[in-house]
């Protein structure tokens, strides 16, 4: 395996790095997982698209995952939202420039219809929070933030109200260990905190395909904080990945078993989301996400 298929690895290993309890089910739970799916679910699964055979290079070729399947969701202990912790607070740290600063805010509204959650942008914190110490400069001459150091030594600290899952957005490259030449992003879901840089995301795009990244690795990872492991069910956000190029042929959408494991912990109305999601990518440009969008609509609408 080349130096680069290597680097890649760092980036999604991280989303198993911590491992989950199980849970003891409540009898909410229990008749939850003991019901059949809702007709929604079911509908929209027709829209699923089968994964490829994996070749050299790619996630699933390289690690050996298994399904995780809705009982296994259950059954494992993850985070639910709950009067007192239901925000997602997105953390910019850097100089971005005004295109940068509209994706950030484009993020925050994707990330409340996504989730059906509260979303929120805190101040803007400057790059002189990361010391020298976690600083170096890249192959290309580019500076590099050291990943680890946000999380532990920046975001731990914070305690923002109402809180339940925090997600920082450099500006700068990101590196995970000193072997490394750069990571993409890094995450403690036991801690419920993240770290994703925008600067890779831009590199040979225009503003609709960074945003398009941005929001795929935003939602991945905050999906790993609400239990979601990797998919290996269907063409799925929750996808692991090696490269920008295998994150570019990854959908945006969530599959049915995906969005079913979200939604019994989430509790959201499922079309209500989705017409939302249908909205934003009409706004925005991102003809991709309103298809899909449009095909579940479409699944639905006799129902």
């Amino acid at each position: 395996m080349n130096k680069l298929v290597l680097v890649l690895l760092v980036i999604f290993c991280s989303c198993q790095s911590n491992k989950k309890e199980k849970t003891t089910l409540d009898a909410t739970t229990i008749a939850l997982l003991e019901s059949p799916p809702q007709p929604y679910f079911i509908d929209i699964k027709a829209n699923d698209v089968k994964l490829a055979d994996p070749v050299f290079g790619e996630w699933l070729y390289s690690h050996n995952e298994r399904k995780q399947t809705f009982e296994q969701f259950l059954r494992t202990k993850h985070v639910v939202p709950t009067e007192k912790e239901n925000i997602i607070y997105l953390q910019p740290i850097g100089e971005f420039n005004l295109e940068q600063q509209k994706q950030i805010e484009l993020v925050r509204q994707y990330l409340k219809i996504f989730f059906q959650l509260e979303t929120k942008i805190l101040e803007k914190v400057s790059n002189d929070i990361v010391p020298d110490r976690a600083r170096r400069i890249g192959d290309m001459e580019q500076e590099q933030f050291l990943a680890g150091y946000i999380l532990n030594d920046v975001l731990k600290k914070e305690k923002p109200s109402g809180g339940i899952a925090l997600m920082a957005i450099t500006e700068k490259d990101l590196y995970p260990k000193p072997e490394w030449n750069y990571v993409f992003g890094l995450a403690s879901y036991q801690d419920r905190i993240a770290v994703s840089s925008i600067y890779r995301m831009q590199k040979d795009a225009d503003f609709t395909l960074a945003l398009d990244r941005l929001l795929k690795i935003c939602s991945h990872e905050i999906g790993h904080m609400f239990g979601l492991h990797h998919c290996t069910e269907a063409n799925c956000v929750m996808n692991g990945t090696n490269s920008m190029y295998e994150t570019d042929s990854h959908l945006i959408r969530l599959c049915s078993l995906c969005q079913r494991k979200l939604n019994s912990g989430l509790k959201y109305d499922n079309v209500k989301r989705l017409k939302e999601l249908e909205k934003y990518f009409q706004e925005n440009n991102l003809d991709a996400g309103l298809a899909l969008m449009q095909k579940d609509l479409e699944k639905i609408k006799n129902k």
